[in-house]
């Protein structure tokens, strides 16, 4: 009987790591499905906080990571906001030629990820490109 279980344990926890396996071989990174980045998107892993904001791009849930998080949550979760003043001259171009002029904003690392916060909670995550 305890080779049998024993048995059945090495036979899961090898179907496991086969599973992984084919499923980081099948989905590397930068891609949304990667599992280092599922696993990262739900507190789970810790991942290169930079390419998980690029990574982002193609994660059409990308808004639940953000959305109705406090300036302190997000900087738990990304490791550090750039302010308006931190920005690249293009993104701050942006921000003052669209909607968002006035508004209080934070840039996700050095990407071009806008954060817009009413209050202090975030209301609007800005993918800006192409402005």
């Amino acid at each position: 009987m305890r080779r049998l279980l024993a048995t059945g344990v090495a036979l899961v926890a090898a179907l496991s790591f086969a599973f992984v396996g084919v499923w980081a071989f099948a989905y590397p990174e930068p891609d949304h499905k990667n599992i280092k980045y599922l696993l990262w998107k739900h507190g789970l892993y810790r991942m290169d906080l930079d390419t998980a904001s690029v990574t982002m791009i193609g994660d059409a849930n990308r808004d639940i990571l953000v959305l109705g998080k406090s300036k302190v949550e997000l900087r738990k979760k990304f490791g550090y906001l750039s302010t308006l003043s931190e920005a690249s001259t293009y993104l701050r171009g942006c921000y003052e030629n669209y909607d968002w002029k006035s508004m209080d904003v934070l840039f996700i690392r050095k990407s071009p990820w806008m954060i817009v916060f009413s209050g202090h909670k975030a209301t609007q995550l800005v993918l800006i490109k192409g402005c």
